[in-house]
């Protein structure tokens, strides 16, 4: 006799599983946001460099991760680092490592726009203030920059989690792993038990990133005034 596809959500701990998927979901990507927030502000600062051969080089870098997949950079980290140079390292590392190369060439772009976008007398008033560049850039340029900074990169959180779902591919138990495991396992008593499952994942990421772009719109019309 076959159940009612929503029991499968009840049965055992399935959806203490779904939710514990989520947190590991939402771990990789906070994780990676930080991460590309910290290197990124300090690409970024690079990126106005006057000097060509370092423009060039950080312009190459953020176009090289643009145009790679994220799933063929957590191939080439995860599979490739193993087998060549004998490196064991977790699926959920090598996803926060290609996430944060991801991210922090998009901050690092953000941060780039935002510094140039900034008037040039104020560049001019600390240095005519005697401040150094590192004086100048922490007590002028970044306080600013990060207002016009964190809504973008609040969005590139919801854009993290979004993208968190290919770790499934190199082993990560996220909640996506979880409701296919789930639904395997339920696959003859339950043949509906996809509809719920994956509804229920899709209910869940919505929950969680709404609120994150609904508070990444506020921040920037909030500001903008």
């Amino acid at each position: 006799m076959q159940d009612s596809g929503i029991q499968v959500l009840f049965q055992g701990n399935n959806l203490l599983r779904i939710l514990q998927g989520l947190s590991v979901t939402i771990g990789i990507s906070i994780l990676s946001v930080l991460l590309s927030m910290m290197f990124g502000t300090v690409m970024g600062i690079i990126m106005t460099s006057h000097s060509r051969i370092v423009r060039f080089l950080t312009r190459l870098y953020l176009e090289f991760i643009r145009i790679i997949p994220q799933l063929v950079l957590l191939f080439i980290v995860y599979f490739g680092l193993a087998r060549n140079f004998n490196i064991n390292i977790s699926g959920e590392t090598s996803a926060i490592i290609v996430f944060t190369l991801w991210g922090t060439a998009e901050m690092g772009d953000l941060v780039r726009g935002a510094i140039t976008s900034l008037p040039k007398h104020q560049f001019e008033s600390g240095q005519a203030l005697g401040l150094t560049n590192v004086q100048l850039y922490y007590h002028i340029i970044i306080p600013q920059v990060f207002r016009r900074l964190l809504p973008q990169a609040i969005n590139l959180v919801t854009r993290m989690i979004k993208t968190t779902s290919l770790v499934v591919l190199i082993g990560v138990v996220e909640v996506t792993k979880v409701g296919q495991q789930i639904i395997d396992s339920n696959r003859l008593t339950i043949p509906t038990a996809s509809f719920w499952i994956y509804g229920t994942i899709l209910v869940l990421y919505f929950a969680v990133c709404f609120p994150i772009s609904k508070l990444s719109t506020h921040l920037e019309k909030h500001w903008r005034n």
